[in-house]
Parts: structure tokens; sequence; C-alpha cells
């Protein structure tokens, strides 16, 4: 069994958002910041840990991520808003 996350990227607050799942967040963190992981991401700069959740399974994670990708841009504020209200990049947490 592999724990997985789900976690929320953006550039700024209440800039562009990226949602991702992974079984290792530090490495794909990492992959984001030096425009290895995706496109999408080097493209707009998006590389702000802003949310995470972690589940003990992956598939439940994939399972969150793709709820979470079909969620309504306000719903994923007010997510992030709800642990993070001042956007922090959340890195620190992860050591």
């Amino acid at each position: 069994m592999r724990k997985g996350y789900v976690y929320i990227l953006c550039n700024k607050p209440y800039g562009t958002l990226y949602v991702g799942v992974t079984s290792n967040l530090n490495e794909r963190l990492h992959a984001h910041r030096i425009g290895t992981a995706s496109e999408f991401t080097k493209k707009y700069g998006v590389t702000r840990l802003v949310y995470y959740e972690m589940h003990e399974l992956v598939s439940k994670a994939i399972q969150r991520e793709t709820s979470l990708k079909r969620w309504k841009r306000d719903w994923k504020i007010e997510l992030i808003e709800k642990s993070n209200p001042d956007w922090k990049d959340l890195d620190y947490t992860l050591m």
C-alpha cells in the first residue's frame, strides 16, 4: 500500500491553479519547481504549494484529484482558504 497526495499549486494568490496527484509530494514539488513535471506549470510558473491532502491509498488520492478537477474555480479557492487563508507556500510543512 502506497500513500498518495492530492495537491494544488498556484503562481500567485488567486492566480492560475493546478491540481495534481503523486505518491511523493516532495519529489513532485521539486520537479514542478525546476520545470520538469508539467508543461502547464512550467509555462505559467505555477510552483507555489497552497493545499495538499494525504490519502492512505494512491487510488483514493486519484479519485479525489478527479473530483477536484471537476470543481468550479471558486470552490477550489474556498478549499484553499479554509486551511491556508494567506496563500502561503506550504513546502516547509513537508520537511
